[in-house]
């Protein structure tokens, strides 16, 4: 085989994977529908930002720069097209910003000829990632997402890292602004969301106030602030909206996922909780809904997970995770959860509003003991029996 024949049959196998068709999974649970192959992998990944094609200055055909992951993805409806702001991970461990594209949200997304070239601040970002992505009541597109820098306090940690909310809007996804980085006064934040819609006259955020780069400590839990502007955005009070619980799927750590959804029932909330198990930190999907006019006060709390990583998806980069900072509704009211699994690739699942309210308002809460569980179950028993009698 000669050298453009190689190319050419790269191209070729890249083609096959990307009109390939996805199929939903045989099984369900009535909430929601998997698919069986994952939307967005780092064999999407457009091969003239791996390959140099000259054979002059590549003979071999290496790849010259590998990507490691394609995760943790924002998502956004937008002209009828279903568009994901992905996290790309280098092999070099740096992640940046790319869009991908899909006509129905399942299958088929292409990424957009170049990744997003995300400006600075004055302090330059060492990494960023895990992009929220809403389209606010102001008209912008906002983008907000963890910058991670060096700890220069402990300069010989090389380990050591600061994460704060990076802002940034755009019109097109293609051109961005870059603002200030949010400024809290409860330490690091990551998963900050910014809420789609204005409140008292405020933009509305949800936070993750953290003790450290890693561990929340004495903190966590999904806060609450205002802010009079995104364009230097400063929260002086945070309360916390959804917290940490012993003994439950949140009892190390829990964050906001993407912006929530509006019903007339109130607001839709995806959320990640982690909790520590003998094999290391285990990260699921949960919900929860909030008051229409006071998004800060929870409303609903089915109890458990709502998405935990199954077979395949429990290997990877980071095993055993799920996590989600992208869904869409379109005109249908069908619902798309974009979720990424164990740090490497991303999936979908597919329901409609209808469903996700029926689930949070009539999942049982956690009873938060063994006997509650039990006692929950039999009324559920005994509800069935009853209406089989009649």
């Amino acid at each position: 085989m000669n050298y453009k024949q190689k190319v050419d049959n790269l191209f070729v196998v890249q083609k096959t994977l990307l009109t390939k068709k996805n199929l939903p999974k045989s099984e369900s649970n009535g909430i929601y529908q998997r698919w069986i192959e994952p939307v967005v992998t780092n064999k999407h990944i457009p091969l003239v930002w791996r390959y140099d094609l000259n054979q002059a200055t590549n003979p071999f055909l290496m790849e010259r720069i590998g990507v490691n992951a394609t995760l943790n993805s924002g998502a956004i409806y937008l002209d009828g097209k279903y568009l994901l702001v992905v996290r790309v991970e280098g092999n070099d461990r740096k992640s940046f910003f790319a869009v991908a594209q899909s006509d129905n949200g399942v299958d088929n997304f292409t990424f957009w000829q170049r990744p997003i070239v995300m400006p600075e601040t004055d302090e330059p970002d060492t990494n960023v990632y895990d992009m929220r992505v809403v389209q606010h009541q102001d008209g912008y597109i906002y983008g907000l997402f963890c910058t991670e820098r060096k700890d220069t306090s402990r300069p010989n940690d090389l380990s050591a890292a600061i994460a704060q909310c990076g802002i940034a809007r755009t019109k097109d996804l293609v051109n961005w602004e870059r603002l200030p980085d949010l400024i809290t006064y409860s330490g690091q934040q990551r998963n900050v969301v910014l809420h789609p819609e204005f409140v008292d006259g405020q933009y509305a955020l949800y936070t993750r106030p953290q003790d450290g780069f890693i561990s929340v400590g004495g903190g966590g839990g999904i806060g609450w602030g205002l802010t009079k502007s995104m364009e230097c955005a400063e929260i002086k009070d945070e309360l916390i909206v959804d917290g940490k619980v012993y003994h439950t799927i949140k009892e190390i750590k829990n964050g906001q996922g993407p912006a929530p959804i509006k019903t007339s029932q109130g607001w839709l909330h995806l959320a990640h909780g982690v909790r520590n198990t003998a094999a290391g930190l285990r990260y699921v999907l949960y919900m929860f809904m909030t008051d229409l006019n006071k998004p800060w006060c929870v409303t609903h709390r089915p109890g458990g997970h709502f998405i935990a990583p199954e077979g395949a998806e429990r290997v990877g980069d980071v095993s055993n995770v799920v996590f989600s900072n992208g869904w869409t509704v379109n005109q249908d009211n069908q619902v798309h959860i974009y979720y990424a699994s164990s740090d490497t690739r991303m999936h979908v699942a597919t329901t409609t509003l209808e469903q996700l309210i029926d689930y949070v308002l009539n999942t049982p809460e956690d009873g938060l003991r063994s006997a509650e569980s039990v006692a929950t179950i039999n009324q559920l028993i005994d509800n069935n029996l009853a209406n089989q009698g009649e």
